[in-house]
This record gives C-alpha cells, sequence and structure tokens, in this order.
C-alpha cells in the first residue's frame, strides 16, 4: 500500500498551536506530514527567520517521526511532486480562508493532477488566532506564550 503523504504548506511567521493542532489531527489520516515553509512572494519581509520556525517546529514535533519540516522556494505543487506527496493539508479558519484556499487548492491540481486538498475545521479555540495577530503583539511587546508550542526569545527575532 502507498503512503499517505500530505504536506502542510505555508510561510508560519510564526507557527502556532492552531498550525499545531492541524498537523496532529492530520496524522488520523495520513503517515507522514512534511511541514513545508514556503518563501511567499506575497510578504516581502519575514518577522520571524525561517530556520528559527524551523528549528521551533522541530522542537515541536521532536516525539513524532512521521512529521518532518523542511523549507522550499518553488511552486508548492511542484515541492510537493518531488516529495511524494498527494495531499495538501490545510485549516481553515472561516469563510475568507475558504475562498482563499479553493483558490489556491484548484490551482495547485491543475499544476500536479494528483494533488488533493483536505481541508480542517480550525479547532474553536484557535479559530481567532492568525500569525499577523500574534506578530503585532509580539512586535509591541506582549506576550504571545498562550498562542505557541513553543517559547519565543524576544532576542531572537
Amino acid at each position: 500500500m502507498e503512503k499517505k503523504i500530505a504536506l502542510f504548506p505555508g510561510s508560519f511567521d510564526p507557527f502556532t498551536k492552531g498550525h499545531e493542532d492541524i498537523v496532529k489531527r492530520g496524522l488520523q489520516l495520513f503517515d507522514e506530514i512534511i511541514i513545508a515553509i514556503g518563501y511567499n512572494s506575497q510578504k516581502s519581509n519575514r518577522y520571524f527567520a525561517i530556520d528559527l520556525m524551523v528549528k521551533y517546529i522541530e522542537y515541536t514535533f521532536r516525539n513524532y517521526p512521521n512529521i518532518r519540516v523542511a523549507t522550499y522556494a518553488e511552486l508548492t505543487a511542484e515541492f510537493a511532486r518531488r516529495h511524494d506527496a498527494k495531499f495538501l493539508l490545510r485549516g481553515i479558519r472561516n469563510t475568507t480562508d475558504y475562498e482563499y484556499e479553493n483558490s489556491i487548492s484548484q490551482m495547485n491540481r491543475k499544476l500536479y493532477h494528483e494533488l488533493e486538498s483536505v481541508f480542517l475545521i480550525t479547532s474553536p479555540q484557535y479559530a481567532w488566532i492568525s500569525s499577523s495577530i500574534i506578530r503585532e503583539v509580539h512586535r509591541y511587546g506582549g506576550d504571545v506564550s498562550d498562542f505557541l508550542p513553543y517559547d519565543i526569545n524576544v532576542a531572537e527575532t
């Protein structure tokens, strides 16, 4: 039987408890999940360095041998194809997320016809959390520890 590999792509700036929840729930569906941190052409500057996010995400899932972390700077569909991922795992918080994700899903399917998007509805306790809100709170010295599955050291940003 073919291994079910899912790609969980995003900029993850930062990776939140909501993202962690989607990955852990995705393990019920997939044999392996690749958390893929992409360089987003729509976002000119990252707030948290990609290397720092890789470190924190790897630490978060250190006890999960079927979760990998990777970075990429290419089309998501091509990255998925190169890693034999036939599924894209995505979290949906609201109808705005759905509209956005649906368009991306259609394009990815056109680029790589074997790639199926799987949407999980965000757990209610995380539905209002977004990376942009966390960045804003952190930027002005607010405590973001309740929203992240790891400790952010302000000096490392």
